[in-house]
């Protein structure tokens, strides 16, 4: 689809109809451009036929009405909970006989529409999910695990956040893909991995300005880095986006610390640039495709950042050692995009929301609408 123009008509041989009504944003859209990539094997195993409209545009006026089987639909992250039912109920109402999706964009432990959408959706995908899922049932300060580490390492105040999530809630709950799968990364994973001369051994360019918490961490990052004895460190803040690819493919290393949520652009950018990932450990995050397993496809660090200088010149003296696991982690993103694994681990909600309802005939590609 062309994101802002009006959804084409389903086609004859779409058996079931599905239509994404998503958020004008790159991190948005990095979880619904999958469906579209894998259309034709949605199509063929299926019977999947895939529409997108911007939430925007469907709140002025919705396309295909009472012609929907399946909705999926992502909001932004600071809607109130009457505005929040007041969009299910004009989903509701547009689509009666439609099954809704909710496509959670947000960090691993934000769960905060969990109990508001459980009575209303069939599945609640997340880009990336807590290990431990007991972790949903707990308070932290501010919404998310970062911001409550981060808010006791630094001193700051942040009040209490319970999302009241219920039990049973979780069995909707269904991680779905990352960045890997987005427009401008996936076709980076199926091309060959770059072997050029590296002369430069960190890269450690990243944004610092953010909300308290978020600055105390990046900033934290960017003085350990500044006190690297040895090591050619390329950091500071923003550049072009060539330059800054160009950086990344001239290094060996490329420290990533966490955003506003663990997973980052970056973490994605290194593994297709052959830069050795060095991101805060990750063994709490469940995420697909999976480039954070702990010295296989990158290089975990203590969140207090305490063995940074030791692991940084350990593996710039193992050039073996750091090449076998940026090999791996390009290997993890180009497998999953090569052998369409996007359709195999959401085939549970595939399965279970599809149905056959007949097409009308006035939406039916190639005739009158």
């Amino acid at each position: 689809m062309v994101r802002g123009l009006p959804p084409a008509p389903f086609r004859r041989a779409d058996k079931v109809r599905w239509l994404l009504i998503s958020e004008a944003d790159q991190i948005c859209a990095a979880q619904t451009y999958p469906f579209f990539h894998y259309s034709p094997a949605l199509r063929q195993k299926y019977g999947i036929g895939v529409r997108e409209v911007l939430l925007k545009q469907f709140l002025k006026k919705p396309p295909f009405r009472n012609a929907v089987d399946v909705v999926c639909f992502q909001t932004w992250f600071d809607l109130k909970p009457d505005q929040m039912m007041r969009l299910v109920d004009r989903l509701h109402s547009s689509y009666p006989d439609a099954r809704l999706v909710y496509l959670d964009w947000f960090a691993p432990t934000d769960l905060r529409y969990a109990k508001l959408l459980a009575p209303h959706i069939s599945f609640y995908v997340k880009k990336h999910l807590m290990r431990d899922r007991s972790y949903y049932e707990r308070t932290t300060l501010g919404d998310t695990n970062l911001t409550d580490y981060y808010a006791r390492r630094f001193g700051l105040s942040l009040g209490p956040v319970a999302n009241d999530v219920p039990k049973s809630f979780l069995k909707k709950v269904l991680l779905g893909t990352s960045f890997a799968l987005s427009a401008k990364m996936l076709p980076l994973f199926v091309r060959p991995l770059n072997w050029g001369e590296r002369p430069i051994d960190v890269h450690a360019r990243f944004a610092t300005n953010g909300t308290p918490w978020y600055s105390g961490m990046r900033r934290e990052f960017h003085s350990r880095t500044g006190d690297l004895k040895g090591p050619n460190v390329v950091s500071g803040e923003v550049v072009s986006a060539r330059q800054y690819h160009e950086e990344l493919l001239a290094s060996k290393i490329c420290f990533s610390p966490f955003g506003y949520g663990e997973v980052c652009w970056r973490d994605f950018e290194a593994a297709f640039s052959g830069a050795l990932l060095f991101k805060p450990d990750m063994s709490h995050v469940e995420s697909s495709p999976n480039i954070f397993e702990a010295y296989k496809t990158y290089v975990p660090i203590r969140w207090d950042l305490s063995d940074l200088e030791e692991k940084t010149h350990y593996y710039l003296n193992h050039p073996a050692e750091r090449k076998a696991i940026t090999e791996r982690a390009f290997a993890v993103v180009r497998d999953h995009v090569s052998e369409n694994r996007f359709v195999q681990e959401l085939q549970a909600m595939f399965e279970t929301v599809a149905n056959s309802a007949a097409l009308p005939n006035d939406l039916i590609a190639g005739e009158k609408i």
